[in-house]
C-alpha cells in the first residue's frame, strides 16, 4: 500500500479510520490506528454524555470531553489523529472550533454539507479539512463555496457510499440502486476532484462497506488514494466500546443487518436487536430532550432519543440501544489487536495486487 498525502502530512498507510459515535471510536482506538500508520478519528458525537463528571451544560461537557480525548489521544501517540464531526450536531461549529483551537491533525464533517468549515480557521491554523460527501453535486458544491468564500479548496474528500453503517447519505431506495453504488459515485468524484487539479491535488477516500484487502485494492484502481473504514475495528481490543457491544457485531448474521429510520431524519444501517424491534411496536417513547444535540430532531415526534441509544449500546446496554454497522459488519468473527487488523489488510492487499499484475 502507497503512502498519500492529506494537505502536507503524509499517511504512512492509506486507511482511515471512521468516526463512530456515541463513544465507540474515542481516544483508545484512533491512537491505536494513528500507532498503525493509519488516521485515528474521534467521534465527537454524544460527547457531553460520555463526560457527566464535567461542571456545566451538555454544550459545556462536549467541548470539555472532546479537548480530553485529543490530549489522551496525543499521549499515546505521534501519528495523525482526526476528528469526525457530524454537521447536523447542534453543537457542530463549537466542536469545529474546539478541535482547530486543540490543534486536531484532521477534521472529517459528513451528515450534511459542511460549507462554514473553513470559516473556523484561523491564519496560524494547521488543522486540515476533509468534508465526506455521497454525491459528485455535493463534492462540487463543497469545492465551488470554499474556493469563492475562503480561497481554500479541500484536503481531500470522502466519498461514503450505500454500504456504510450509521447515518447514511441516501434515500432508502436509492440503497440498492446502482446507479449510486460506491463503485459508480468514485470514478465520478474523482473526475471532480480533478478539475482543481492545477490549483490543489484533492485526494479522494473510498467509504462504505470495504471490509478486505482485496477491497482496497479494487477501490484505488477506481482511482481512490485511500480508504476509509469503521465496522472493522469496533470488533479489535482498542475499541473504546464496550465488550458487550462488541460481541453484538462477531455474533451478527447477514440477515441481521437492516435499515431504519433514524430520528435525525435519514435512513440508517445498524444490527436488528430488542430495542429496534420494541422502537417499531411503538413501545419507546422520549419523555423529555435534554441535550438538543442534532438539528433536526424534534424529540416530541421522535420514538426514541438516538443519542441515548447509540451511548447505552456502546456502554454494553442492547436493551436500550443498538449498533451501528456497515453492511459487511458480520464478517469480523473474533476480537484482534488493531495491529493484527493493519497486517492482515496489508496482507490481502498485496496478494489481490500481485493477481492483478500477473
Amino acid at each position: 500500500m502507497k503512502s498519500f498525502f492529506i494537505g502536507n502530512m503524509e499517511i504512512k498507510i492509506p486507511i482511515i479510520q471512521g468516526g463512530m459515535g456515541v463513544g465507540v471510536s474515542l481516544s483508545g482506538l484512533a491512537s491505536a490506528v494513528a500507532n498503525a500508520g493509519g488516521v485515528g478519528v474521534i467521534s465527537c458525537a454524544g460527547m457531553g454524555l460520555l463526560y457527566p463528571k464535567i461542571k456545566g451544560d451538555y454544550a459545556i461537557k462536549c467541548i470539555e470531553g472532546l479537548k480530553e480525548e485529543i490530549r489522551k489521544s496525543r499521549e499515546k501517540t505521534k501519528g495523525v489523529i482526526g476528528v469526525n464531526i457530524m454537521v447536523a450536531l447542534s453543537n457542530y461549529a463549537d466542536m469545529a472550533r474546539t478541535a482547530i483551537k486543540e490543534k486536531i491533525d484532521v477534521i472529517f464533517a459528513g451528515a450534511g454539507l459542511p460549507l462554514d468549515l473553513p470559516s473556523f480557521l484561523s491564519s496560524d491554523s494547521t488543522t486540515k479539512l476533509v468534508p465526506i460527501v455521497s454525491s459528485s453535486r455535493a463534492a462540487k458544491i463543497i469545492c465551488d463555496k470554499w474556493k469563492a468564500n475562503y480561497g481554500y479548496l479541500p484536503d481531500a474528500i470522502v466519498v461514503e457510499g450505500p454500504k456504510a453503517g450509521g447515518h447514511l447519505g441516501f434515500k432508502k431506495e436509492q440503497l440498492a440502486d446502482n446507479h449510486y453504488s460506491l463503485e459508480t459515485l468514485l470514478p465520478e468524484i474523482v473526475s471532480v476532484a480533478s478539475t482543481y487539479e492545477s490549483e490543489k491535488h484533492i485526494p479522494v477516500i473510498a467509504a462504505g462497506g470495504i471490509s478486505t484487502g482485496k477491497d482496497i485494492s479494487r477501490f484505488m484502481e477506481l482511482g481512490a488514494s485511500a480508504v476509509q473504514m469503521g465496522s472493522i475495528f469496533v470488533t479489535t481490543e482498542e475499541c473504546d466500546a464496550s465488550r458487550t457491544f462488541k460481541e453484538v457485531y462477531l455474533n451478527s448474521n447477514p440477515e441481521d443487518i437492516e435499515i431504519i429510520e433514524s430520528p435525525v431524519g435519514m435512513p440508517g444501517r445498524a444490527i436488528r436487536g430488542e430495542f429496534i424491534q420494541r422502537v417499531k411496536e411503538g413501545l419507546t417513547k422520549p419523555i423529555s430532550c435534554p441535550f438538543n444535540c442534532i438539528k433536526t430532531c424534534d424529540y416530541t415526534k421522535s420514538p426514541y432519543c438516538i443519542v441515548k441509544a447509540l451511548y447505552n449500546a456502546a456502554k454494553g446496554n442492547m436493551s436500550k440501544g443498538y449498533a451501528f454497522a456497515g453492511a459487511n459488519a458480520f464478517l469480523s468473527k473474533k476480537i484482534s489487536s488493531v495491529k493484527e487488523v493493519f497486517e492482515s489488510l496489508k496482507n490481502e492487499f498485496a496478494q489481490a495486487t500481485q493477481k492483478v499484475t500477473e
